[in-house]
């Protein structure tokens, strides 16, 4: 093979990064009251958009309101009023500890697990930063 084939397949293996100068918005969350519950209908977007686990930004979301809950269907069911300005600030403090890259702030990063201790990898720079401890 040549050079340039090489370097074409090596190319296409990379995982492709969104390079866009668009800013990164986090979706505000929908919900209503139901008794004593909070339902979050959007709490699947959310994770989707901001491209992790649902389970992880639920178990985040739980620990840091201090509330139970549960998934049922497609939505986030949490055993406690809690008025979603809360729970934006919340989810906007996930996204800057376990989205955002450290060195040059673009949400293209995934989390990856090693031995015991988690790391957020930047696609976009190639950055490596260990996160805090276990959610």
């Amino acid at each position: 093979m040549t050079y340039e084939q090489l370097l074409d397949e090596a190319y296409e293996k990379v995982k492709k990064v969104d390079i866009t100068n668009e800013r990164f918005e986090i979706p505000k969350v929908e919900g209503h009251f139901e008794g004593k519950k909070t339902f979050l209908t959007n709490f699947f977007q959310i994770a989707s958009h901001i491209r992790r686990d649902p389970n992880h930004l639920q178990k985040f979301l739980l620990r840091e309101l201090a509330a139970s809950g549960h998934t049922d269907g497609d939505r986030l069911v949490l055993n406690m009023k809690v008025p979603s300005v809360k729970i934006n600030q919340k989810i906007e403090q996930y996204v800057k500890e376990f989205v955002l890259c450290k060195e040059c702030g673009k949400p293209d990063t995934e989390l990856k697990k090693q031995d015991r201790l988690t790391f957020i990898h930047c696609l976009a720079c190639g950055a490596k930063h260990p996160v805090r401890g276990k959610i």
